[in-house]
């Protein structure tokens, strides 16, 4: 199966029967599907290394699988959408995965699948909310590709982190309170009772 994105990367133009087999393989037997992701993984690791024709061939075939849900979409649980995470190759790849990907299902489809609660950590590294830099970094990136109406959500999130961590601030204010008033009232516990104590003895 690896051998398929060998042709991949040396082929300019590719013949559609390789893209209807490796969908075919897929859906009949479970270990290619496995195989591919592996493929996937690995290919991914190497885009550094692909000229950009050879990078549109390996994201146009993935597209394919993905679109026919012949390759899981949990790889891309394997891609990590930072500015630290990815190289000039990697985004390229990413662009003409995600656009092709809209291409082929319709950007309300897309949108749909990509916030499917069940995949959601999935997508978590595409969509990251770590950090508002990270944040940023993605919507900014599929803004510029013209996809950023699947960043809404995203967006929503960038907007709302200063009222979010204010609340968690809040929250930990208030337990750190609350273990202070449980520690004093223990102390005083402790205290009356033995003061108690040295009463009786007397």
């Amino acid at each position: 199966m690896y051998n398929d994105f060998g042709v991949l990367q040396s082929r300019e133009n590719l013949p559609p029967l390789l893209w209807s087999a490796a969908q075919r393989f897929c859906t009949i037997n479970k270990v290619y599907q496995e195989n591919l992701e592996k493929c996937f993984v690995q290919q991914y690791s190497m885009t550094h290394r692909l000229e950009t024709n050879k990078l549109r061939n390996v994201a146009n075939f993935c597209t394919h699988l993905l679109g026919t849900d012949a390759l899981s979409w949990h790889v891309l649980a394997y891609i990590r959408l930072t500015e630290e995470d990815t190289t000039s190759s990697s985004r390229i790849f990413i662009k003409i995965l995600f656009q092709e990907l809209s291409e082929h299902l319709g950007i309300r489809l897309l949108n749909e699948r990509l916030n499917d609660p069940l995949m959601r950590d999935s997508f978590e590294s595409i969509f990251p909310k770590d950090n508002p830099k990270n944040t940023r970094f993605s919507i900014n990136f599929f803004t510029s590709i013209g996809l950023g109406g699947i960043t809404e959500n995203l967006r929503e999130y960038l907007k709302n982190m200063p009222r979010l961590i204010m609340l968690l601030q809040q929250q930990q204010a208030s337990s750190s309170s609350d273990d202070d008033f449980g520690s004093s009232s223990s102390s005083s516990s402790e205290s009356s009772g033995s003061d108690r104590v040295r009463k009786r003895s007397r």
